[in-house]
């Protein structure tokens, strides 16, 4: 017996050391040839980018698994992701098949390691992924000499300690999973298997379409996935997870396509724990369950089935349902029970149309102690909404917030309602559901954590009744509504009928703090402020109001507003009311001391607006209105329309459309202007006085008067937004005596136009009239301008002039370069973006030159000129002067080609540079 165990033990340590001795050496013969074999199959079978540092084979690393570890691993994505990771790892390790490695000199990989790796999973809006790096084998016979000796044949996937992410453009999911261990095992070199999956997430987020519904959550789960790996589909057969302490069975199907998915899932927590279901809710709901007793049962469904496929805009159906039985819910032992609590919620989503959305709450129950609320309430749609309503509550919000612990909010008062509505909700079209609502809210309170003092005293008294469901039928009774904030008392009552031809009486009484009052409901820091006071009565009709029988009215009081912010959809930045003290009497609204800003500019008016009522109440009314309007500084660019694009993620502007002045239709106001200062298209004009206009979407400016670089200019124009980017615009202008110099040094546009004035210096003077269109950069659109008038110099020095330089060289007299000019009339005008310069002539060193023509927008010239040779300029030279302002070509003769014209067609954008003008 001791001889047998001796041997025994002999045998076993020789086994056990040449086992170990096999181990250590066997990776020291075969690694040129593994880590050969596994380059070429990655090269043959990846689409996307590998990269590692180096090889090592061992027994040890996996033990007792022969594998080959890559170290600083990383492997780029697909296209369009193809410089972005996919999965990178400082280590990760392929099994190697010992078997077929001895027997058949093959490379089999048949398991993967991976730990604290990062996985990096991305679609885009269209679909395309980054996860397509595998080249599978085609399915026509391959010839063996070409058959490589490595394949990739997975028993075995091993993760741990991996930062998992799934964004999927195309779809709005987005996950991010910390902490992801798994181990899947199976037949995985068989076309059909079963994948068994043990899966732990410490720390889970989920969210769709930017709305995050899991954050902070452990996962567990246990899955058995059917994969056929020659359509790519998943089968999800035997599926238990756990989220927090929520049970969910989940089961289902997944294709994927070549351009999208085939969904099929199923995902349901059947006769759980209520309070299992709040443990799967963000920390906010589980820091409250801490403190709160919760029973009941409820079942959770969720469904999504159909094709998803974004290039063809195909979407799969969506359908939730929850239920609530028998629950009930105590918050910090409160005195109270918010008991027998059902709720059967069901809500459907058909190709992910908002459209054909579908809820229905066919019962929401519960009682706190003997107060109850009950309801009712099914929709069908979203723009033109199926409404089914029936609401019934007898609550004191004191005891049934104690009982549920909403903490950022302490609500008191006797709240009751018995609302019933049914019909369809399209005030377009006059379509409301027929309504009878009783709204009553005595002696309430409220108090958030935004803001250290409530709104109390807060009594609300309100009837609705329509039984047609028309406008004309509706009834609105609000007797009254009133609370006290700060100290400070506000009521309002109203009564309204018939809103196609709308019968009010409205009272307003009492001041609002409305920077405060916002601070009740939000967060701080977000600009909103301002103080309203209110002592008003309107008592009236529609039809009196548009009717102009003014003296049927009973409209009186006074408001004062001050450091409002207001926006409207014609103003790119916010328009700020400083100050305004408004008096009504009537169809007038009267405006005294009223002070706004608009981001840089200042505004005073004084005067009064008419037809107020009817414009408050129609759409289509016209506002009119006249006032005394006065400017310290103006800003007219701040007034161009704006288009703002948002990144999604960062929040931050990326993409700023300019447009047009875009002038309200529905406006007939006339303002007596004084404004010191005023900037546009860095265009400084100073004292502008004048009568100004805006009627029916259009600006009319007329006996304006100016200071424009020093020199006194009237004007008359009227101007037009067409489209947002798009406007027509009349001017007549009349300057006399202006410093070239000073116009070309101080206006961008005048050093555009007339690029000839660089070097000049003297004084001009221009009456012309000019009409055409206008770009989204409020800039001339060239081939639209049509008009005409007198440019005369006055006294100017012309230095460089290119034109007279090159005539110079060509008839070799030297005194008629740089000439100085005066009193010279040049008539012109405009039309298909040429401009047609009438016969002038001057007196330069004792010559007489004489030039008429055309030259273009584009810098063409196409001129005649007579050079009339001293003393009396009898006798002259021919020249025909053709070529660019740059490059003018003087020649002799008289015959010369027309320039073409471009003639302005709808939605043309030329504004070509630089631009001639005749005096060149």
């Amino acid at each position: 017996m001791k001889r047998t165990l001796i041997k025994f033990l002999k045998i076993t340590g020789i086994f056990v050391l040449g086992m170990l001795l096999f181990m250590v050496l066997f990776p020291i013969l075969f690694p040129g040839k593994i880590e050969q074999e596994v380059k070429a199959f990655a090269n043959r079978k990846l689409n996307g980018e590998l990269n590692f540092k180096e090889a090592n084979l061992s027994f040890f690393e996996h033990f007792p698994y022969l594998t080959l570890t890559l170290t600083e691993f990383d492997l780029k994505g697909s296209a369009p992701f193809r410089k972005e990771t996919l999965v990178g790892a400082d280590e990760i390790a392929f099994g190697i098949n010992l078997k077929a490695l001895v027997f058949d000199g093959a490379v089999s990989i048949d398991k993967i390691f991976l730990d604290h790796a990062y996985i990096n999973v991305k679609v885009d809006k269209n679909g395309n992924a980054n996860y397509n790096v595998y080249v599978s084998d085609t399915k026509e016979a391959q010839n063996p000499e070409e058959s490589s000796d490595t394949s990739l044949r997975l028993d075995r996937i091993a993760i741990e300690n991996t930062h998992l992410k799934f964004d999927d453009k195309s779809t709005g999911i987005f996950i991010d999973a910390k902490g992801f261990n798994y181990l899947g095992k199976g037949d995985l070199d068989q076309a059909i298997f079963d994948l068994d999956t043990e899966a732990e997430i410490e720390d889970f987020n989920f969210a769709f379409g930017k709305e995050v519904y899991l954050k902070n959550k452990k996962v567990n789960a246990d899955l058995i996935t059917k994969i056929n790996t020659n359509s790519l589909s998943f089968i999800f057969e035997e599926n238990n997870l756990k989220i927090n302490q929520l049970p969910i069975d989940f089961v289902g199907k997944l294709d994927f396509l070549s351009n999208g998915y085939d969904l099929d899932f199923k995902v349901e927590s059947v006769n759980s724990q209520l309070k299992d279901f709040f443990t799967a809710l963000p920390p906010a709901y589980v820091n409250w369950l801490d403190k709160t007793q919760v029973d009941g049962q409820t079942d959770l469904i969720l469904t999504l089935k159909g094709k998803y496929i974004a290039s063809t805009q195909t979407n799969p159906d969506l359908g939730f349902i929850m239920r609530i039985r028998d629950g009930a819910i105590n918050h910090k032992e409160a005195p109270l029970t918010a008991s027998n609590i059902f709720f059967n919620f069901e809500t459907k989503l058909p190709e992910l149309n908002p459209e054909k959305l579908q809820v229905n709450i066919d019962s929401l129950f519960f009682n706190v102690g003997k107060d109850y609320a009950k309801a009712i309430v099914k929709t069908e749609g979203l723009t033109m909404p199926k409404v089914h309503a029936v609401i019934k509550s007898s609550l004191d919000l004191g005891t049934m917030n104690r009982a549920l612990g909403i903490a950022s909010l302490d609500v008191k008062g006797k709240l009751k309602m018995d609302i019933k509505a049914d019909g369809t909700y399209f005030p377009k079209s006059n379509k409301i559901p027929a309504t009878q609502a009783k709204i009553q809210w005595l002696k309430g309170y409220l108090k958030t954590d935004f803001y250290p003092n409530p709104i109390q005293n807060i009594v609300v008294d309100t009837e609705i009744k329509t039984t047609t469901g028309q406008l004309k039928d509706l009834k609105i009774n609000i007797q009254p509504a009133s609370f006290v904030f700060e100290n400070k008392p506000f009521v309002v009552k109203a009564k309204l009928q018939n809103l196609e031809n709308i019968a009010y009486n409205i009272q307003a009484k009492g001041d609002l703090d409305v920077g405060r009052i916002y601070k009740v409901f939000s967060q701080k820091g977000l600009d909103v402020n301002g103080l309203v006071k209110a002592n008003v009565h309107f008592k009236g009709t529609q039809s009196d109001a548009m009717n102009g029988k003014y003296a049927r009215l009973q409209n009186s009081g006074t408001l004062y507003l001050k450091q409002i912010k207001t926006t409207t959809d014609y103003l790119p930045k916010p328009f700020v009311i400083e100050e305004g003290t408004f008096s009504f009497n009537q169809d007038r609204m009267s405006f005294a001391d009223f002070k706004a800003s608009y981001g840089q500019s200042d505004i005073q008016m004084r005067g009064e607006l008419r037809n107020v009522i009817d414009f408050v109440l129609s759409s289509t009314a016209v506002l009119k209105g006249n006032f005394d309007l006065k400017s310290q500084y103006f800003n007219a660019d701040e007034f161009l329309s704006e288009t703002v694009t948002t990144d999604s993620k960062t929040k931050e502007t990326v993409v700023v459309e300019k447009g047009v002045v875009v002038l309200p239709k529905n406006f007939d106001l006339q303002f007596g202007a004084h404004i010191d200062q005023l900037n546009f298209q860095d265009v400084k004009v100073s004292q502008l006085k004048g009568k100004l206009g805006v009627q029916r979407g259009q600006l009319h400016l007329t006996n304006a008067q100016a200071e424009i670089v020093g020199c006194q200019v009237k004007m008359d124009a009227n101007y037009a937004n067409e489209t947002a980017n798009r406007a027509a615009f009349d001017l007549k202008l009349k300057a006399s005596n202006f410093d070239v110099k000073r116009a070309y040094t101080e206006i961008k546009l005048f050093r555009e136009m007339v690029t000839a004035a660089e070097s000049a210096e003297g004084l001009i003077s221009l009456d012309y009239q000019l009409s055409g269109k206008l770009n989204d950069q409020m800039m001339p659109i060239f081939p639209s301008l049509k008009g005409g008038g007198v440019l005369t110099v006055n006294k100017v020095k012309m230095k460089g002039f290119k034109l007279m330089n090159a005539v110079s060289r060509k008839t070799g007299k030297e005194k008629i370069k740089n000439p100085d000019l005066s009193e010279v009339a040049i008539k012109t005008s405009i039309k298909n973006n040429i401009i047609t310069i009438e016969r002038f002539k001057f007196k330069v060193a004792g010559f007489r030159p004489r030039i008429e023509g055309t030259t273009s927008f584009d810098g063409r010239l196409n001129l005649k000129m007579r050079l009339g040779l001293p003393p009396l300029g009898i006798i002259g030279i021919p020249l025909k002067i053709t070529g660019t302002q740059d490059n003018p070509k003087v020649r002799l003769g008289k015959q010369t080609e027309d320039l073409q014209e471009t003639e302005y067609q709808e939605g043309m954008e030329i504004t070509p540079n630089p631009l001639p003008v005749p005096m060149k």
